[in-house]
């Protein structure tokens, strides 16, 4: 015979030829021929390498445990003291009762929707992540949301979570904001065979997400295709100097038609213009020719003009001087003190006539 003591807290298994007998819980006892003791501590995991059905079937043990069965197909989040501490996958456990305070919160994950008792806060632990599927959108963006390769809904921005199992999900997302595409280095023959290069600017946005994404595959590839189709079609019916001049009339017509075909794709067509319009070498010289000879012209009929109206105006200026001697007599004396105010030195020699002379030159009589 053997005296034991059993501590608060601890739970003792009396062990004969390797099979429990009785379990014992805090308190003083016997243990007799070839019984011993193996000693489990409550503030840590049951553990123990004897069968539990076994041990169920002994008077007492029952009542110290709480089992929890996770059945295929579900999860059991654990709980102490009203804290998260692990996840449970299917199979039977064990714990012990009295110290600790347990909860035990059971999902089925083999559906896709993941409960809202559970927060956000819970899910982003690393513990769930082999267990939950998340996917997030920007506040500009929107998704479609795909099961098991059919569409279920249009998805604004947020992050969404889903548990992981057999059904497929997938979501295909895509921007809302306004976007811009560039269509540069397109080759263009125009009407008078002159080749031209074209840069081509577009801004648009994602107007209807489902036709977009769902009944268009690559969207703005078509828009790009799209808008070079009407860039080609226009321009090919026009002259060069049709082009160079309306180029205005171009951008309208492009934004008008595109508007009504980009609709098909889900978009909206916000602006549309030409950028650049790039001409060849010989033909970007003879242009310039052509410019200088025309500002030629214009400077030349502009000499002409100033000319001729200045001729008009000496002639009026004499008509009016021959009606009116005092006019004449005035203009006189203008041109008289312009040639004075050249004169910077002035020499007399001879008679007393010279004042004279002088008189006769500057006064008429």
């Amino acid at each position: 015979m053997k005296r034991i003591h059993i501590a608060v807290n601890h739970v003792g298994f009396v062990v004969k030829n390797q099979v429990v007998q009785r379990v014992l819980t805090s308190g003083k006892y016997w243990l007799g021929f070839g019984e011993k003791l193996e000693l489990h501590d409550k503030a840590k995991a049951f553990q123990t390498n004897h069968d539990v059905d076994v041990l169920l079937q002994i008077e007492g043990f029952a009542a110290l445990v709480e089992q929890v069965e996770v059945a295929d197909g579900c999860l059991c989040i654990v709980f102490i003291n009203e804290n998260f501490t692990k996840i449970l996958t299917a199979g039977r456990y064990i714990f012990w009762k009295g110290l600790r305070n347990y909860r035990f919160h059971m999902e089925d994950t083999s559906t896709m929707v993941i409960s809202s008792a559970l927060g956000r806060n819970l899910l982003e632990w690393p513990e769930f992540a082999p267990f939950v599927r998340q996917y997030k959108l920007d506040p500009a963006e929107k998704g479609l949301l795909f099961i098991d390769g059919q569409f279920q809904q249009v998805l604004e921005g947020g992050v969404y979570t889903w548990w992981k199992n057999a059904t497929a999900i997938a979501v295909s997302k895509v921007d809302t904001r306004v976007l811009s595409v560039d269509i540069n280095g397109q080759e263009i023959l125009t009407k008078d065979k002159a080749q031209i290069r074209v840069n081509f600017s577009v801004r648009y946005r994602v107007l209807d997400v489902v036709r977009a994404l769902l009944e268009n595959k690559d969207h703005e590839k078509q828009l790009y295709m799209l808008m070079q189709l009407l860039l080609r079609t226009y321009i090919g019916h026009m002259t060069l100097d049709e082009i160079m001049e309306k180029k205005d009339d171009v951008n309208t017509f492009i934004a008008s038609e595109a508007h009504v075909q980009a609709a098909s794709l889900g978009l909206e067509i916000q602006f549309c213009g030409i950028k650049d319009i790039i001409l060849p070498g010989d033909v970007r010289d003879i242009m310039n020719q052509v410019l200088i000879a025309e500002k030629r012209a214009q400077a030349n009929i502009i000499t002409r003009r100033e000319e001729t109206a200045s001729t008009r105006s000496l002639l009026n200026t004499a008509k009016l001087m021959e009606e009116n001697a005092m006019l004449f007599k005035l203009k006189e004396m203008e041109y008289v003190e312009k040639i004075s105010e050249k004169i910077s030195t002035v020499s007399l020699s001879g008679n007393g006539q010279l004042i004279d002379q002088l008189k006769q030159w500057f006064v008429k009589s």
